[in-house]
């Protein structure tokens, strides 16, 4: 199974493997989807607009509509979503980062909507990244320092900043 998200708005479930591969169409995004993260069950999608709406999409509610509606649609964002991640050793918890304009880290329970925590990192969130081995967090950032940065999860106190980059960190792997 392949998802996209599109400058439409619209995100795809495909199936590469038959000849009609289009099997699912999410439609809420009302600009670009900048993120998109399947939770580790595989039972939700997380997406991420330039709209700076979060939209959490429920599969078991998918199954019954070819055209879904989404689970939860959160707003809390003043700028564009791109950084989204489900917590490995929580289900059902998300962090998702903000635009330049925006600058937070927010966790969610997806379950309910709730947003659980907003942290102000006072620059621009491009990426996030879960440790599978500790309960921390690592944010990679634009404006204006280009910096990654290690925090304690759940204090959010901050462990380290790495710099080096001269533009935006936009993507991370861990090994």
């Amino acid at each position: 199974m392949l998802t996209t998200g599109g400058l439409d708005g619209i995100i795809i479930n495909h199936d590469v493997r038959i000849r009609d591969h289009i099997v699912q169409t999410y439609r809420g995004h009302t600009q670009e989807v900048c993120g998109l993260k399947w939770s580790p069950s595989g039972q939700q999608l997380a997406s991420g607009g330039n709209d700076n709406l979060l939209y959490i999409w429920d599969k078991s509610m998918a199954s019954h509509n070819p055209s879904s509606q989404y689970f939860h649609q959160l707003d809390e964002h003043c700028a564009a979503v791109k950084a989204l991640a489900w917590c490995p050793f929580q289900t059902n918890l998300l962090a998702s980062g903000g635009g330049t304009s925006d600058g937070s880290i927010k966790f969610w329970n997806t379950q309910t909507g709730a947003c659980l925590n907003t942290v102000d990192t006072h620059s621009q969130v491009c990426s996030l990244l879960w440790n599978r081995h500790e309960r921390e967090l690592l944010s990679s950032h634009g404006l204006n320092q280009n910096q990654l940065t290690l925090w304690k999860y759940p204090s959010m106190v901050k462990i380290t900043e790495l710099t080096g980059h001269t533009a935006r960190v936009l993507h991370m792997a861990q090994v």
